[in-house]
């Protein structure tokens, strides 16, 4: 078709003003703790999709990954939603598995984040983007925990049992990371949903790094949306919360002893543990002619 000019003129296909696309900004390791990246991809091909509400920005997943992980190393995705994850592990040469209580595509294997069908300490890193309450309508599975308000304890009740799902399946000295904002809704009170979350995430790891990542989406590019912020004298999300994580070493198994009471004791000293002699003290050498 020839794009049509002012008045009635046309011009052919070969003369045709093609629009100038814009060119991503290259990909680079992030130095700091804001990170800031204006695609919700990089390259010239898209991770995930870019259709699908909620999707986790792919330059996030691709800076922990180069950061906390190798080649060949099993990435999992608890709640993968549009598969941004398995997408950027496989630019990187890393194998990945993705489960979502609603598959968005084939690759994506149908589970509940809080019962994943893998075994124990299998992955390498593990990366989830949960829900932030009710604001997204992701599935009419009745198990998703998009339906759950972070206003009740249902919602971090059921993220305790996420967080250590992931605790279970992660290797012992290896990597997560949790992607994850507040909510705020019109005549309801906050929810400082990171900092709820942060604080179950230290029950099972090892705190290494908070990260904050801002916000790029097209209603932050609304006007009338920021000019009804001032108004009703209230905040636009305008960051992530990006927690990593480190899992414990695994601490050696307890010994049950029992005491004289019939009372049954723990040790964590290993079975063949000894306890040390006291170093030999010097013989004290006595002058001739003294006491």
């Amino acid at each position: 078709m020839p794009c049509r000019m002012r008045g009635s003129r046309s011009l052919s296909p070969e003369f045709a003003i093609i629009p100038r696309m814009y060119k991503k900004p290259e990909l680079q390791i992030q130095t700091t703790t804001l990170w800031e990246y204006p695609s919700q991809h990089y390259g010239e091909t898209m991770q995930g999709d870019k259709a699908y509400v909620g999707a986790t920005p792919s330059y996030v997943i691709w800076n922990l990954l180069q950061r906390y992980t190798r080649e060949g190393d099993l990435i999992v995705d608890p709640m993968c939603g549009s598969g941004t994850t398995l997408d950027v592990a496989r630019d990187l040469g890393r194998r990945a598995l993705g489960y979502d209580v609603a598959p968005y595509r084939k690759d994506i294997f149908r589970a509940d984040a809080r019962k994943l069908p893998l075994e124990d300490e299998k992955a390498d890193f593990v990366f989830v983007d949960p829900p932030y309450s009710t604001h997204i309508k992701y599935s009419e599975d009745p198990a998703c925990i998009g339906k759950l308000d972070a206003g009740t304890g249902q919602y971090y009740e059921a993220m305790s049992q996420v967080i250590r799902e992931i605790s279970r399946v992660l290797r012992p000295k290896r990597y997560m990371a949790l992607y994850v904002s507040d909510s705020w809704k019109m005549r309801q009170p906050f929810q400082p949903i990171g900092f709820r979350l942060f604080s179950i995430l230290e029950r099972f790891f090892e705190p290494v790094d908070v990260v904050c990542v801002v916000r790029h989406n097209r209603t932050m590019k609304r006007r009338h949306w920021h000019t009804e912020a001032v108004t009703g004298n209230y905040f636009l999300r305008g960051f992530n919360y990006l927690f990593i994580m480190k899992k414990r070493e695994r601490p050696h198994p307890k010994r049950e002893t029992i005491t004289s009471a019939g009372s049954v004791k723990q040790s964590s000293r290993p079975k063949n543990w000894a306890k040390p002699k006291p170093p030999l003290r010097p013989k004290r050498k006595v002058k001739r002619g003294t006491r």
